[in-house]
């Protein structure tokens, strides 16, 4: 049986191997050639999808986004558990993707945020938006859990998940400086203090 890949599937290869190689190198230092080559695709094709590398850039992000929004939306929303618990499965899926070193795609908005956000103005607006959306479904979560009982905060909820958020991410960057758990250790303690679940 021979299966035709649509042009969909051939978009989102580019995405998925770009994710994975920019994950590891940066967003500056790999060249399209190089994405083309691990997903076997050829160079006209690129161009077919995106217009330039920073067009290509912004799609990427856009599509990280997404599979990790959908990702939170699912452990925000997992049955027979409280709020509490709910949010620290967030945190631990977190630190666990952190602790590795080798993210693999899945902490884009930590190796690539502060290179690209000087680069290119819709790449920014693509990490300010997409980070936004995490903090207002986090912000969301703390009120739940507050409402339902399973969580005491003293703070308003927005600004305490931008306080979270913003902690993690500091945190897996000193992490990743260092190559030692410890910082993502020290934000679980004082996440777990500042959400008292």
């Amino acid at each position: 049986m021979i299966v035709v890949a649509t042009t969909e599937t051939t978009r989102e290869r580019i995405l998925r191997t770009a994710s994975g190689i920019m994950s590891k190198k940066g967003y500056a230092a790999v060249g399209i050639n190089e994405v083309l080559a691990a997903s076997a695709v050829p160079k006209g094709s690129f161009y077919h999808y995106f217009a330039s590398k920073d067009a290509f850039g912004e799609a990427m992000l856009q599509d990280y986004f997404d599979g990790y929004l959908a990702d939170v939306d699912r452990m925000l929303s997992a049955p027979g558990r409280t709020m509490a618990e709910r949010l620290m499965t967030y945190w631990e899926s977190f630190s666990e993707t952190q602790e590795t070193f080798e993210c693999q795609g899945r902490c884009l908005v930590v190796k690539l945020g502060a290179e690209v956000a000087d680069l290119s103005e819709p790449m920014r607006l693509v990490l300010r938006d997409g980070t936004d959306a995490i903090t207002s479904r986090l912000a969301a979560a703390v009120a739940a859990g507050v409402e339902e009982g399973s969580l005491t905060v003293e703070d308003d909820p927005a600004g305490l998940a931008r306080t979270l958020y913003s902690m993690w991410l500091g945190a897996s960057v000193m992490s990743k400086m260092h190559r030692d758990p410890r910082p993502l250790a020290d934000a679980m303690a004082m996440t777990k203090r500042l959400l008292a679940s």
